[in-house]
């Protein structure tokens, strides 16, 4: 079993503890570590077993291959926020909305595509079916995600009830549910095919679609509880400063408190979110398909969820 998976299973089985190396882990300062400084900390964590690097996050843990900086981890921060930021601000017309929901739908579908299970995939390799569908997914969460805007500039000067939902409640379940959709269909080959499930030896005892459905379950609720919450507090944190009176004397402080606020909540979400279930998740075997119910087991087998 890959070292990244041997490490998760000794240190992460509680949320606290996955929220701990999760901070350790998201330092962006590593995103710019090289091939060679990665596989040099991959060795030592092969050789000492709990040695704790946060270079390890940037191997992928079923391909053994070395994660692009640009989905890594570590740099899913600085490059998603200022993405996250500028697709929840109110805009003018919709070819802005439309852009910037394009830019960061191809961007978590690259990452979550990047971080997937990837003993799905026949050879390690994308399929054209699964293409099409990544394609597709960013195609129709690039429209949706703009929907809002869309709605305002066709019936936005009618009701300042329509503007309101528009630009506070709508983007909130929206944002949440085209996180979630985004994994569901990239990492869909996941419950296809099925991934690979280990006893509580690391041993490999077969192929799982069970598994894959439930990593893909957990994730997508975990993508949908950043992003949701990310929409849903500085739309209720304005709310609330809308009554404060130096806000009404300055209603131009409300921009930059959106912005600052938006991007303080989605770093402080990134951990907690990536804790919300383990990586090296456990599914009981009753739930497996048949041929695992005969495995000399304590009930339980393991799984590698992806990120």
């Amino acid at each position: 079993m890959d070292p990244n998976l041997q490490y998760w299973q000794n240190n992460g089985q509680s949320f606290l503890s996955r929220l701990r190396l999760w901070f350790n882990i998201l330092d962006p300062r590593s995103v710019l570590s090289s091939q060679a400084e990665i596989e040099e900390a991959r060795i030592l964590l092969q050789k000492k077993g709990n040695t704790q690097r946060n270079e390890k996050s940037s191997v992928h843990a079923d391909t053994g291959a070395v994660i692009s900086p640009v989905f890594r981890p570590q740099g899913f921060l600085p490059i998603s926020a200022p993405l996250v930021v500028a697709s929840l601000i109110p805009h003018k017309g919709i070819k802005h909305a439309l852009f910037w929901q394009f830019l960061l739908q191809t961007y978590c579908a690259g990452f979550n595509h990047s971080n997937r299970n990837a003993t799905a995939t026949k050879d390690n390799k994308t399929s054209m079916k699964q293409s099409l569908l990544i394609i597709g997914t960013v195609s129709y969460s690039t429209f949706a995600g703009a929907l809002p805007q869309i709605i305002l500039q066709r019936f936005g000067l009618f009701s300042a009830v329509i503007e309101t939902f528009c630009r506070s409640l709508l983007p909130i379940p929206l944002t949440a549910c085209l996180a979630a959709f985004s994994v569901m269909v990239v990492r869909s080959e996941e419950s296809e095919n099925g991934i690979q499930v280990f006893d509580s030896n690391g041993n490999a005892v077969g192929v799982s679609k069970e598994a894959g459905s439930k990593a893909i379950k957990e994730t997508a609720l975990s993508r949908a509880a950043l992003f949701g919450t990310t929409a849903a507090v500085p739309s209720f944190l304005l709310a609330l400063l809308k009554r404060a009176k130096f806000v009404q004397r300055n209603p131009m402080i409300m921009a930059p408190i959106r912005h600052v606020s938006t991007a303080i909540i989605f770093g402080l979400m990134i951990p907690v979110s990536f804790s919300l279930f383990p990586q090296f998740g456990k599914i009981k075997r009753g739930n497996l398909e048949e041929e695992f119910q005969s495995l000399e087991s304590n009930g339980e087998l393991f799984y590698h969820r992806g990120l």
